[in-house]
């Protein structure tokens, strides 16, 4: 399962060379090894990757969604992805495995399937958001919604759409996903503009704007409007009376994985998780807390820990696998 904005494309392949969103951590002898594992990514519902979404065409109307398109929940995303596995016949999965909303989707897959799902790793996520998270996702949604060029979600025929809202939205995001420590050691106080004025200065505004810029060109604005709520909406134990009531339908291997620089889902709630899951009675839970100057995008960019991390986890089944089949 992939965070907010990645696609289904993982990791490149002989149809597709382009580098994927996990290319390091994807392949043979790597994180997941495929020399024993075949992997399956999908696009999120909502999403604008070719999943049906916002930009999609209304059947009613013959033109895009816009903001009609129905609101949805990361219980959506999980639900859709598994009408994806019954059509191709798989009956269970070695394992579910996603990182930050994919996190989320994965610990929920072993919830609502749990007679499907042999394993769970959960990476820089969480059971519920907690309220500055949701604060700093509803702030990327207003600079887009206030963007004139919006339009109430219909920009798709105008020939302009919210770049100006867009872009900030991002920059605020980008702040989200890396750490302090990491921001100190990559930029510190360089300039990168020596003329004193309200325009840029720091060499972390360039950055900023640049990641803001490149990722509004790239994904569309209407869809992190609706999947980022539905981040907001997500809690695990909802419905339930207390979190060992859901928690305990939980009760294959579960590795959980967090990063102490996060600010996005702190490393405090990876460990809720972990000790709820025990508290509901399951025996095979990993925790593991990576100590990464990364942020919440640890997931991305530290292959040895992250790696370590999946390979020690999945390396006992990958060997019994190996097992029966020379058997």
């Amino acid at each position: 399962f992939t965070g907010l904005s990645a696609s289904s494309h993982a990791k490149s392949h002989d149809e597709n060379q382009r580098p994927g969103w996990w290319e390091k951590f994807i392949g043979p002898n790597l994180g997941i090894d495929t020399n024993h594992f075949f992997v399956i990514c999908c696009n999120h519902l909502g999403g604008c990757y070719g999943s049906t979404g916002p930009s999609s065409i209304n059947p009613a109307t013959s033109k895009p969604y816009g903001a009609s398109f129905p609101m949805l929940s990361v219980e959506d995303f999980v639900r859709a992805q598994f009408q994806l596995i019954k059509h191709l016949g798989i009956n269970k999965l070695h394992a579910s495995i996603g990182s930050s909303l994919g996190g989320m989707c994965s610990i929920l897959s072993a919830l609502l399937y749990p007679e499907n799902v042999g394993r769970v790793v959960t990476i820089s996520s969480c059971m519920t958001p907690y309220p500055t998270a949701i604060a700093l996702r509803y702030l990327r949604r207003k600079m887009i919604m206030t963007d004139p060029n919006w339009e109430h979600g219909h920009y798709y025929d105008k020939g302009v759409y919210p770049l100006d809202g867009m872009c900030i939205a991002r920059e605020i995001g980008s702040l989200t996903y890396r750490s302090v420590p990491e921001c100190l050691e990559r930029f510190g106080l360089r300039r990168f503009n020596d003329t004193i004025q309200l325009t840029p200065t720091f060499e972390i505004e360039s950055y900023l704007q640049n990641e803001g810029l490149t990722y509004a060109k790239k994904y569309d604005p209407n869809s992190l409007l609706y999947i980022s709520k539905a981040i907001d909406l997500f809690n695990l134990t909802e419905g339930y009376d207390n979190p060992t009531d859901a928690l305990s339908k939980i009760q294959c291997p579960v590795l959980v994985l967090g990063a102490q620089t996060d600010i996005l889902y702190p490393i405090w709630q990876q460990k809720q998780l972990a000790e709820e899951l025990i508290k509901s009675g399951n025996s095979s839970v990993t925790f593991f807390e990576l100590n990464s100057i990364f942020g919440h995008d640890t997931f991305l960019l530290d292959v040895n820990g992250v790696s370590t991390a999946l390979e020690g986890f999945l390396e006992i089944s990958a060997l019994s696998i190996e097992e029966k089949t020379q058997t």
